[in-house]
């Protein structure tokens, strides 16, 4: 159940990282709103690899928590704000999920 936590918590990463970007987009009201929800998406993120990180290792965990965010924001990045899809970026993004698995395989 604690490794699901992190994966969510993950997400929710993702999710203050889309934020972000979307207050950079926009102006007034709207980005004000984005903001409460970058803000929302950041404690419940840091709250759930609080709660995982009582029985998981806190290294790993915390390795795999930045990892599936950092792949998901990398993700939006290209979907959503047209940020480039180059060979090396998907060549060490790939990497990365590979590390992250790994490192899920090893810890007990």
């Amino acid at each position: 159940m604690n490794w699901i936590y992190v994966i969510i918590g993950g997400l929710f990463e993702v999710g203050f990282t889309f934020c972000l970007g979307k207050v950079k987009e926009t102006n007034g009201t709207a980005s004000y709103w984005w903001f409460s929800c970058f803000i929302l998406c950041l404690f419940a993120s840091m709250g759930l690899l609080l709660k995982a990180t009582q029985s998981l290792p806190i290294g790993t965990a915390y390795a795999v928590w930045t990892g599936v965010g950092a792949v998901g924001s990398v993700a939006v990045g290209i979907l959503v704000f047209n940020e480039p899809a180059t060979l090396w970026r998907l060549l060490f993004i790939t990497t990365l999920i590979g590390s992250i698995i790994g490192l899920k395989v090893v810890s007990h």
